[in-house]
Order: structure tokens, then C-alpha cells, then sequence
């Protein structure tokens, strides 16, 4: 699995503070000329909504752990990201997870005995503040367009993680994860790069399902799902050829991908 951010704070985040129309009356957004946060993380998490769109980009690979997420893969070893440089801008044009595009804000429940949830953005990215540019937060005290439209994406992100969620108790139901393991050989190397630390789904389980199992998943929308993960996983050699490039791989044969 990836590293855990310090303090707990999700992936990016080095602070989470709850936005205010009192305390940030005077607040704007503005858009981040670069993208520094993606610098070496090579692991993105994935909602299940967008498998069809990232699965043409990244390898789409499941944690490992009693409780999996998806991941996109940018890099095939932890601080490494083959899709950005060292500024964090975009090498070429690929679809951006969600969760990137999120970012500095999200929904979290600040009160661990409530269900609801506050919008919260993240003081250090220097992408919310007193500016004299960018969208402003609020007008009259109330939330901007800009606001609204950021709770909207927020709240859309939200009810994906729980249909990635549905997801995963299919997956875990029908018995489809094991332990993944890649083996890529380099030319000229005569021991393979073996990636591990990554579940995947099984291709012979899938395979072997029973008639109504596998029904089920074609109705549920699972199906689908699967195969974009699993073609997905070719990626992986490509991955590692721009890691070669970049002279970014390890000198170990048995190397975590996650």
C-alpha cells in the first residue's frame, strides 16, 4: 500500500481546516500553476467511475490489506512519478484522478460522533488564501458559484467512494482478489524487476465462476470494471520502460509497487 501521510491527514494534505464565511470572508481560489504535491507519489486513489477513463493512462491496481482501495499507478516504486516533472507539471496530456483534481479541498467529518460532513480545504497548498487573484469563496457572506461548484464536485466524489466501496465487497464476495505479483524483464539484465505488495483480481477464479455469480456482476455494472483493471495492468511495462529512461529504478529485483 502506499506510505500513509504523516498525522493521518489523507494523501496531499499537510492541513485540513474547515472553511468558514467568517473566517475566510476574503478568500479566493486560484489554480495552481504546478503541481508540486505529485512529485514522487506514484500511487493515486480511484473511484471505481473511473476506471474506463484511467485504465487507457495507469495500471489500476487494489491494495493490499483486509480493506483495498484502487489505486492508480504512476510510477512503479514509492517517490517516483513518471507522468509529471520535477515542478509537477504534466509531461503529456492524461486523465487526472479525481482525487488530484479535488484537491485542496475536500469533505470531512469533524465531529467523530456526527455524520455530517464540512467543506474543508487545505491551509499549506497555496491555492486558497487572501489573494488578490482567483474566484472568490464568498460574496455577501454567502458561497460564491465557485464555493457551490466545489461542494458539488466534493459531494460527487463522496458518492463515488462509496459505489468503489460497493465494489470492493463485490470483489471480496465473489473471492476475486489475490496477492498480485508483475515480473519485468529489462533487456540486457538477466534477473527480473519482481513488483509485489499490490492485490489484484484472479483470472482464473474469474473464469471459474458460477453462471449466477457471474450474472450478477454483468448487471451490477462489476463486470465491466474488472476487465478495465485488468487490461490496465499491460501498462505496467510501459511504466517501467519511462522509469528505465529516467534512470529511476531501484537496484533490487524484488521491489513493493504499492
Amino acid at each position: 500500500m502506499a506510505t500513509a501521510p504523516a498525522n493521518n491527514l489523507p494523501l496531499f494534505y499537510g492541513d485540513i481546516v474547515p472553511l468558514s464565511s467568517v473566517d475566510h470572508a476574503d478568500f479566493r481560489a486560484r489554480p495552481l500553476a504546478e503541481a508540486k504535491f505529485l512529485v514522487g507519489q506514484h500511487a493515486i486513489p480511484l473511484t471505481a467511475d473511473e476506471f474506463t477513463s484511467a485504465c487507457r493512462f495507469f495500471p489500476i491496481i487494489f491494495s493490499a490489506g483486509d480493506n483495498p482501495v484502487p489505486l492508480a499507478l504512476m510510477g512503479l516504486n514509492e517517490g517516483v512519478n513518471v507522468f509529471v516533472d520535477d515542478e509537477g507539471k504534466l509531461k503529456n496530456p492524461v486523465y487526472v484522478p479525481a482525487y488530484i483534481r479535488r484537491y485542496p479541498f475536500l469533505l470531512a467529518r469533524l465531529n467523530p460522533g456526527s455524520e455530517e460532513l464540512s467543506l474543508c480545504f487545505d491551509p499549506t497548498s497555496g491555492a486558497v488564501g487572501k489573494f488578490d487573484e482567483g474566484d472568490a469563496l464568498f460574496v455577501d457572506g454567502q458561497p460564491s458559484e465557485q464555493t457551490k461548484a466545489v461542494l458539488d464536485f466534493c459531494r460527487n466524489f463522496e458518492e463515488a467512494g462509496q459505489r468503489t466501496g460497493m465494489l470492493v465487497d463485490e470483489l471480496k464476495k465473489a473471492d476475486l482478489l489475490m496477492d498480485g505479483e508483475v515480473a519485468i524483464q529489462p533487456d540486457g539484465s538477466d534477473k527480473p524487476f519482481v513488483y509485489r505488495g499490490f492485490q489484484m483480481v484472479d483470472e482464473n477464479k474469474l473464469r471459474e465462476l458460477r453462471g449466477d455469480v457471474l450474472r450478477k456482476l454483468m448487471q451490477n455494472g462489476t463486470l465491466p470494471l474488472i476487465y478495465a483493471h485488468l487490461l490496465s495492468l499491460q501498462l505496467m511495462r510501459d511504466i517501467f520502460a519511462e522509469q528505465v529512461k529516467a534512470g529511476k529504478v531501484p537496484a533490487m529485483t524484488d521491489a513493493p509497487v504499492a
